[in-house]
């Protein structure tokens, strides 16, 4: 049977796009750079980063949840500067979006989990604002990843059918989900592999 042809791609940013955000990693190095408890700072993010991520918190409430509820001897200032300063981009995968956007015209639409303050620095930082054509953010719909309320809104707002979409991300679960709604998925292993599968969609 013949493939639908796909017209648009849905985009994951933290571990597609760019390297991951404040994820564990981050919170160990931070943790030693700042001299904080690491167990108890990953009890009290895994407590409140799900409301940071849908929007309900800003990130100087979250911090104030897992950093700053005590005296500290740095700034809030200081610990947001290196929470932005831990990503970089993953170049290649940005060029190749950018290749295959314009060579098939096709529309592109993130759809990630992120709160606001760490999207919105990420997104502009690394131009992502400037070839995606929607942000399906979970701080920005208050949704988040794996509900499939986060794809319906993208299929909505980009008009399409989930057969003209392929979702790209690099968590297996998440992929599944997507795929469960009739939206076809490929599950980002590196540049490589996910440039070969893109190939096998016709996007080349």
């Amino acid at each position: 049977m013949q493939r639908t042809r796909i017209t648009t791609l849905f985009l994951d940013i933290g571990g597609v796009l760019l390297t991951n955000g404040w994820d564990r990693a981050a919170r160990k190095q931070a943790a030693s750079i700042f001299s904080l408890d690491l167990p108890e700072l990953e009890e009290r993010h895994h407590l409140t980063f799900d409301t940071y991520e849908v929007g309900k918190l800003t990130l100087d409430e979250y911090l104030g949840r897992t950093v700053f509820y005590e005296p500290r001897d740095f700034t809030r200032e200081a610990f947001k500067e290196f929470m932005y300063g831990v990503t970089t981009a993953y170049q290649p995968m940005i060029d190749l979006v950018c290749q295959l956007k314009a060579k098939h015209g096709l529309k592109l639409a993130i759809v990630n989990n992120e709160g606001r303050e760490l999207n919105e620095y990420r997104i502009r930082t690394f131009g992502i604002d400037k070839f995606v054509d929607f942000f399906i953010s979970s701080c920005f719909v208050h949704f988040r990843k794996p509900d499939p309320d986060i794809w319906r809104i993208a299929l909505d707002i980009a008009l399409v059918k989930p057969e003209e979409v392929l979702y790209i991300d690099d968590r297996a679960m998440f992929v599944s989900v997507a795929e469960g709604l009739g939206i076809n998925g490929l599950v980002h292993e590196g540049y490589e592999t996910t440039r070969g599968k893109l190939a096998e969609w016709g996007l080349d």
